[in-house]
This record gives C-alpha cells, sequence and structure tokens, in this order.
C-alpha cells in the first residue's frame, strides 16, 4: 500500500495508486488496453501494482521480468489467482511482440545505469512507459522515441494517481491538468 486511512470501526484501509495512475495515463495517450500484449520489467511494489491494473484493465498477455525470478513468479501467481484466462510468460524481457512495454525498475534514476531492455529491440508503435521521475525522458524514453514508439514519462503517471489518492482520502480532487500547471518539476 501507498495509503493507508483510519475508518469508522478502528479498522485500517489501505491502497495503491501507482498502478491505476499508469493505465490512467496511457489510456489518455490513446492506448487500448484491451486485447494487448504487455511487457512488464520489475516485479516489485510499483510494478505488481502495475500488472495487476494492466490485467484489470483487460490485456490478453502479460510478460513478467525482474532481477529475481522468484519475485516475478509469485507475482505471476497471485495475478492467476484473479485473472485465471491471462496468458502469463515469465523472465523475458526482450520487447518484440508486445504492444505495450514498462519499466518499472529503479533502472535510469541515475545517471549511467543499465536499460532495462535492449531498445534496438523496441518496433516502432509499441507503447513504452516508464516509472521513473527523475528525469523527464530517461535513457530508454528517448531510445523509444528515436524507434518511433508513443511514450508515458513517470511524471505522468503520478498526476494521474493523485486524483485517486484524493478521492481516497475524500479530499477535493484536482485534474491531472491542473495538477501539472501547479507543479514544479525539477529534473
Amino acid at each position: 500500500c501507498n495509503a493507508i486511512r483510519p475508518e469508522a470501526d478502528g479498522t485500517l484501509s489501505g491502497d495503491m495508486f501507482d498502478g491505476e495512475g499508469f493505465v490512467l495515463g496511457i489510456t489518455r495517450k490513446g492506448f487500448q488496453t484491451r486485447g494487448a500484449r504487455a511487457l512488464v520489467v520489475g516485479s516489485g511494489g510499483v510494478g505488481s501494482a502495475i500488472a495487476a491494473s494492466l490485467a484489470a484493465a483487460g490485456v490478453s498477455a502479460l510478460t513478467l521480468y525482474d532481477i529475481c525470478s522468484q519475485t516475478a513468479e509469485a507475482l505471476a501467481g497471485r495475478l492467476l489467482e484473479h485473472y485465471p484466462r491471462l496468458d502469463i510468460t515469465l523472465m523475458q524481457r526482450d520487447p518484440q511482440g508486445h504492444d505495450l512495454v514498462v519499466n518499472a525498475t529503479p533502472l535510469g534514476m541515475k545517471e549511467g545505469d543499465p536499460l532495462p531492455l535492449d531498445p534496438q529491440r523496441l518496433t516502432p508503435g509499441t507503447f513504452v512507459g516508464e516509472v521513473v521521475m527523475a528525469q523527464e525522458f530517461t535513457p530508454l524514453l528517448q531510445a523509444a522515441q528515436a524507434a518511433g514508439c508513443p511514450i508515458q514519462r513517470g511524471t505522468d503517471m503520478l498526476f494521474e494517481m493523485i486524483p485517486a489518492y484524493l478521492r481516497f482520502f475524500n479530499l477535493p480532487v484536482a485534474t491531472p491538468e491542473q495538477l501539472r500547471e501547479l507543479a514544479e518539476i525539477r529534473y
């Protein structure tokens, strides 16, 4: 969870908004999730949230990769409990054959980080999404744009998830556009 609130009965409720924000962002940019084939590199907290939201949004196939194979396997097991018809492939990170490629790792936060996948294998038109917010255009996003791929920056996900976060806490909600106008992002 990245948000926990107390309920009137004394219990706690929690939720996570990264996945919802990611899917809202790519949908706003015109990506059709239903029936799509997605590659998610990184199966930790943000990667698992994105994978679950993609499954809920109707992707037909999901390829999961994590540096720790057990993490990807555990995520696949959890997803299949809720989406038994979802076609899941493990431990491959070749972007070819995918409609959507997601970097859900910290790679790209620091200068000199290796790329999470081989950008030479990107097909023009493959949608490439990023969760890293340390740079506006990570090396992966730069390579994706050069290959003719539409992209989503990490901050795009952030501005889409904030309204859901505000609703969770019953606070006044701003639109992603309003939030962008207010934000002062320094890379």
